[in-house]
């Protein structure tokens, strides 16, 4: 909005500074954080309010977490509020692949909306039908896709390799479209402990933030080897409100949290995740970046695997999170080297872009 006043009064004076993306990005986050902060304390005490007994707690999960009975859910809510208002701000509205993340982000955050309604409303953990779900998400994720591929080329890039891609065709609308909803739900399996899947999706939105930015740069992205996307720099301020939102959220889901981000926010981040790597062409960097995201569904899908087919299982629970637990780390402990294996998985992520 504030991009196209400034354009309208040919960027005359301090309106000069939002021609730069790099500037719309730092006020993007700091918008999304300073509403996140404010909107916060009233919003959770509604919550608390509405919802009574809170989220529901698994008698069959780990035990230390029967204290959390009572914390509020869908704070993710809070998320979807400061993230899209601080876009709606700062970003270039005529710009296509902001808009198919911002729908991403919005339709699988009402899905998680849903799921969570019907977990707190019946005080059952079970909520919506997981098929009714990946169905919609689907949905939301195919019309995304279209959206984004009809600006981008169909191939699918390699990291390490200078400029090669693998040439999908149509094939690479389902393609885009299994990368938003796997990462969506990646993201939701590893939302079971205070701040453990915020500080990731943070780190690996800002990590996202650069990837986007040098590739809607035509000389960064021939110099390091990288797809160029036109316009896809403006997606680095996408990743800035996640960032922004992620923060201001981590203030009140802080150990011991004041707030539980729910589906509402892990399913929304994560698709948006997924869809910004489609857009940016980086989706093999995302199973990088995002590896603990990728090891937590797959902990899950090996172990579903495994116990149908033997009666046994590999993890003393999953998702992994769950198995640290039950060896007896502490729940802080767990967390904050979880937070560490990211740090050091977008780093990991970033060489992709030089060592080619």
């Amino acid at each position: 909005m504030l991009f196209l006043l400034a354009e309208w009064l040919n960027f005359e004076g301090v309106f000069n500074l939002v021609r730069y993306q790099t500037f719309r990005a730092g006020a993007t986050l700091m918008t999304a954080l300073v509403i996140g902060l404010l909107i916060g304390p009233r919003f959770i005490d509604m919550l608390r309010v509405r919802q009574g007994k809170g989220q529901p707690i698994r008698e069959d999960g780990p035990q230390t977490h029967l204290a959390k009975r009572g914390t509020p859910t869908m704070g993710g809510l809070m998320i979807l509020i400061s993230l899209t208002l601080a876009v709606l701000i700062w970003m270039d509205l005529r710009n296509p692949f902001i808009w198919a993340c911002l729908a991403v982000t919005l339709g699988f955050g009402l899905i998680g909306f849903l799921d969570d309604y019907d977990k707190v409303s019946k005080a059952s953990h079970k909520g919506v039908s997981g098929k009714v779900r990946l169905l919609l998400e689907f949905a939301v994720a195919g019309a995304a896709s279209y959206i984004v591929v009809s600006q981008i080329s169909t191939f699918v890039y390699v990291p390490f390799v200078n400029d090669f891609g693998v040439e999908l065709g149509w094939f690479y609308y389902a393609f885009a479209a299994i990368v938003i909803v796997g990462a969506g739900n990646a993201v939701n399996l590893t939302d079971g402990l205070d701040g453990l899947a915020t500080m990731p999706v943070i780190i690996a939105a800002g990590t996202f933030a650069l990837i986007a930015y040098l590739v809607g740069r035509v000389d960064y992205s021939e110099y390091l080897g990288i797809p160029y996307v036109e316009g896809a720099g403006e997606l680095a301020i996408f990743c800035a409100a996640i960032m922004g939102a992620g923060l201001a959220f981590l203030w009140f889901n802080a150990p011991p949290a004041a707030v539980f981000m729910g589906d509402t926010g892990s399913l929304a981040l994560g698709g948006a995740l997924g869809a910004i790597a489609v857009a940016t062409h980086h989706e093999v960097v995302l199973a990088i970046v995002g590896g603990l995201f990728v090891f937590e569904a797959l902990s899950v899908i090996i172990q579903v695997f495994w116990f149908k087919r033997t009666g046994k299982r590999v993890f003393r629970m999953a998702p992994i999170h769950h198995h640290f637990e039950q060896l007896g780390w502490s729940e802080s402990k767990v967390v904050i080297r979880f937070w560490i294996v990211s740090i050091i998985l977008a780093l990991m992520g970033l060489a992709t872009l030089k060592l080619r």
